[in-house]
Order: structure tokens, then C-alpha cells, then sequence
């Protein structure tokens, strides 16, 4: 029985990237050459922010959310990149940032998935916190083979892509959204920004006022690249420094990927510590998964087009992307998170209520 657990959600996470739409179609050269870091989104089209170059899909004063994508075991060569069209994975066939394109926001992605396409989760983590790790920081072509990469970890090349993308920032929000192994991207980031705005390097509209973990993962046991913490340790001592700033940090589980040992460390006192909330993705099968680990992402970037999701049909509003963050931070400090009541067999959040749970 376990063996056969490990086996699926393997197949899970390696099939995870196939099973994504990408509206917006990339170059060739996007994936034979090594290509990383920020592209701003339209409608109908995406260009990469390159330093020193306007670009016509980044609007300084604009609110802006930032997606950061998992494991990518496969998806080079298959010259599939994630975008937020997720209708191989039960949202509609549109891309959902465009909801977020009527609501005034810049749309973003941090690609890494050169990087993070190994066969072993682990290698692809270990390129997030260190540029040392056990494969270093190869990067794959899309006629299947690896290169030597930069010197620098994920983390640093991204955030050096990020920043150097949105020149001028000055937009009333910046929200930064990872899933599954991006989770810890999306906190190692928000460290650096956090850091070099206290410094006075970046002025504090780079501070993120929002952080969403969707179905996030960290892998088991202890890490030499982390002076032997596990990943999940390192993204809990992240939280809390970033929580005592007031960040509003929510968490959404849908699949077995984070909660069982044998797949991953579930890290409940992480979970504990901020505002948590768990969906049933029962319109697919309990085999798929590979579908249900994204339905995190379906959920939350689609949510953000309806009006904020509620407690047991009452008034009282439950963590999504509609909801303020001042909802997000109450329930950040409630002893309870919240679980999916209802709606739970069709892929949209219009018809989700939710009901209080114990935390984990």
C-alpha cells in the first residue's frame, strides 16, 4: 500500500505540468535556451520584463499578484510552460487572469521550470534555497539534456527578475501566489523584498501585503544546504518573521500531495499559524491527484472573480482571493481554520461554503 502511494503521487507531480492549458504560447527558443524569471500578462499575449525596457503589460501604479509555479518533471521537452489557463485542470477554458485584469491588477509569472524539471522533487527543491545542491543548478533543454547553470540559487535569480521587472513600483498591493514547491519561492522571495526594503534598497511598496501558499509542499527530512532543517522548518521561521510584519498569509490544501508523510511533511505549525483552509475537489476522481494538487490554483485565481466566499452562508467571509486582506489576518489569529462544506463537485467557487475546523 505504500509503495503503491509513493508510485502515484509520483506520477501525480510528474504529470502535473501536462495537464495544463498554456493560452499564451512561448517560443522555441523559450525551452532549448536557458530562459527564466518574470513575464507580465495580457489578454491574449505575455512578454517577458527585461531590464531597462518598458513594457507595455506593467503599469507602476497598478495592484500586482505574482504566480509562481511547482515541479516541472517533464515539461521542457514537452515545451509546455503553466500559465493561469487551467482548463486541463477543471476551470474554465479562459485564462483566469484576466479576472484579475479587470480588477486594475498586473499579472505576473516567475518561471524557474527549467530548473525544476528532475525527475526527483528534491533536486528541483534544493535549487529554491541553494545554488549547491545536489544537482547544482543545472537546467534542462528541451532536447532533454542539462547544462550548467548560474552561480545563484532560484530564489535569488528570480527575486533579481522580479524587481528589476516592476521598475517604480508603487501599487496599493503586492500579492505574491506559489503552488506546491513555489510555496517556498513565494516566502523566500517575500523575505528578500522584506529585507532589502528594510535596508531602504527598495521602498516599502515592494513589501508584500499578501501571500497565498496553494497546496504547498515540502519535502521530508533534513537538508545539509539548510544546516540540516528541513525545508519546511525554514519556511516556518520565514512566516513568522514575516507574519510580525503584518503580511497577510493564507494557505489552501486540495490533495493528499501536502498532508500524507509518505509524499510530504504536512507542517502543521505552519499551517497553524496562518489562515487555512481546506478544499474538496471531489468533481475528480480520488486517483487524479495530479488534478486535484492544482485545483489550489484553479480556486484561488478564479475566486477572485465572484464576491468573497462565506461561512456556512452566513456573512461571515472565509479566506479567498476576493477577501480583504483584514479577513485574511483575522483568521490568521483564530484557533480554527476553515474546510469546504459545499460545492465541492463542480470545479467553480460560486457555489463553495465553507464551515469551521480544528487546526491540524
Amino acid at each position: 500500500m505504500k509503495i503503491r502511494l509513493i508510485i502515484l503521487l509520483s506520477i501525480a507531480f510528474s504529470t502535473l505540468s501536462l495537464n495544463v492549458k498554456a493560452e499564451v504560447t512561448f517560443p522555441d527558443a523559450a525551452f532549448s535556451n536557458l530562459d527564466y524569471g518574470l513575464y507580465w500578462f495580457d489578454y491574449n499575449d505575455a512578454k517577458k520584463a527585461n531590464v531597462n525596457e518598458p513594457n507595455p503589460y506593467y503599469n507602476a501604479n497598478n495592484k500586482t499578484v505574482i504566480y509562481i509555479h511547482g515541479w516541472q518533471n517533464g515539461s521542457v521537452t514537452e515545451r509546455r510552460r503553466e500559465t493561469l489557463n487551467r482548463s486541463k485542470s477543471g476551470g474554465p477554458n479562459e485564462d483566469l487572469a484576466w479576472y484579475w485584469l479587470d480588477r486594475g491588477y498586473n499579472v505576473g509569472i516567475l518561471y524557474w521550470n527549467q530548473f525544476a524539471d528532475e525527475s526527483e522533487v528534491k533536486d528541483a527543491e534544493a535549487k529554491i534555497h541553494s545554488a549547491s545542491g545536489p544537482r547544482n543548478m543545472r537546467w534542462k533543454s528541451s532536447n532533454g539534456s542539462y547544462s550548467s547553470g548560474p552561480s545563484s540559487s532560484v530564489t535569488q535569480l528570480l527575486y533579481n527578475s522580479l524587481t528589476n521587472g516592476m521598475p517604480n513600483f508603487n501599487g496599493s498591493e503586492l500579492r505574491i501566489a506559489g503552488h506546491s514547491l513555489g510555496n517556498q519561492l513565494a516566502l523566500t522571495i517575500s523575505e528578500k523584498l522584506d529585507d532589502a526594503v528594510n535596508r531602504g534598497v527598495l521602498t516599502s511598496s515592494y513589501r508584500p501585503n499578501r501571500i497565498a501558499l496553494l497546496d504547498p509542499f515540502y519535502s521530508i527530512g533534513e537538508k545539509s544546504y539548510l544546516n540540516n532543517d528541513w525545508t519546511g522548518e525554514r519556511s516556518k521561521s520565514i512566516v513568522d518573521a514575516l507574519k510580525a510584519k503584518e503580511i497577510a498569509i493564507e494557505a489552501y490544501r486540495s490533495s493528499p500531495v501536502t498532508s500524507t508523510f509518505l509524499a510530504g511533511d504536512n507542517n502543521a505549525s505552519l499551517m497553524n499559524s496562518i489562515a487555512f483552509s481546506e478544499l474538496k475537489p471531489w468533481n475528480f476522481a480520488w486517483w487524479q491527484v495530479a488534478e486535484k494538487h492544482g485545483a489550489a490554483v484553479t480556486h484561488y485565481f478564479w475566486s477572485r472573480a465572484f464576491s468573497p466566499l462565506t461561512l456556512d452562508g452566513s456573512n461571515t467571509q472565509v479566506p479567498s482571493a476576493s477577501a480583504s486582506s483584514t479577513v485574511i489576518k483575522t483568521w490568521m489569529n483564530k484557533n480554527k481554520g476553515v474546510i469546504q462544506d459545499s460545492g465541492a463537485y463542480s470545479a467553480t467557487p460560486a457555489d463553495d461554503d465553507f464551515k469551521e475546523k480544528s487546526r491540524l
